[in-house]
């Protein structure tokens, strides 16, 4: 939901697309894959899949919240996985092909300062980054078993051993470096999809300025 505030991975990923294709936002904030799951059809509605160049689905930072700590938003591990299939073939059935869709793994937790947040709410830290390496792990799993491209934010925030806090804002939820990161990264992946596209109108150096009627509603 927070991907198209200012310099949200959301915002830069539209503005390398304008005057190529729509970029929408359908981020739920604090949902899990189980809500997603059943709200999808609502909101891909009778879209043509056709029409869409390119789908990422981004769950796994709430499905990993602890059973015991935070059980409304907590989604067990193998249901995590099944989800996500289960999305991936509902976005098939409309017409968008597998290849068309990128699932995004939760990015590490930084529990410290996460617990500070929890504390300042009354609540003890409620979710470990060793657990949300599980479901990234899983959310790899899937897209491996779907034939789906995967993001793996967990594991390439972290890789070599680099210090991933400053990707997170609170310790869960993406910073503006974050943002960066996930924008670059994912930007990578979408650009095969989203490279056939062309150019909505011409180029304003390219309209006769005689006659723009024979420039601008030319096929």
């Amino acid at each position: 939901q927070f991907s198209f505030d200012s310099q949200g991975w959301g915002s830069a990923i539209a503005n390398k697309l304008a005057r190529k294709c729509d970029v929408v936002n359908r981020g739920l904030s604090g949902y899990n894959s189980r809500w997603a799951k059943i709200v999808l059809p609502r909101i891909m509605g009778s879209v043509d899949g056709q029409s869409v160049a390119a789908v990422t689905i981004f769950f796994g930072a709430n499905d990993s919240a602890l059973q015991d700590r935070n059980p409304q938003q907590h989604i067990p591990l193998q249901e995590y996985t099944a989800n996500l299939r289960s999305m991936v073939q509902q976005l098939g059935s409309l017409g968008i092909p597998k290849d068309k869709v990128i699932l995004i793994a939760p990015p590490p937790l930084d529990e410290p300062t996460w617990e500070k947040e929890c504390q300042l709410k009354g609540t003890s830290l409620n979710r470990l980054n060793a657990v949300t390496g599980q479901y990234a792990q899983a959310c790899v799993q899937a897209g491996a078993e779907c034939g789906t491209e995967v993001l793996d934010l967990w594991t390439l925030m972290q890789e070599n051993g680099q210090d991933f806090t400053s990707y997170l804002s609170d310790g869960l939820h993406l910073s503006e470096r974050g943002s960066e990161f996930v924008a670059q990264h994912l930007w990578g992946l979408l650009e095969k999809c989203v490279a056939p596209l062309p150019f909505i109108l011409p180029y304003w150096g390219d309209v006769d300025p005689l006659s723009p009627k024979t420039s601008l509603l030319a096929d």
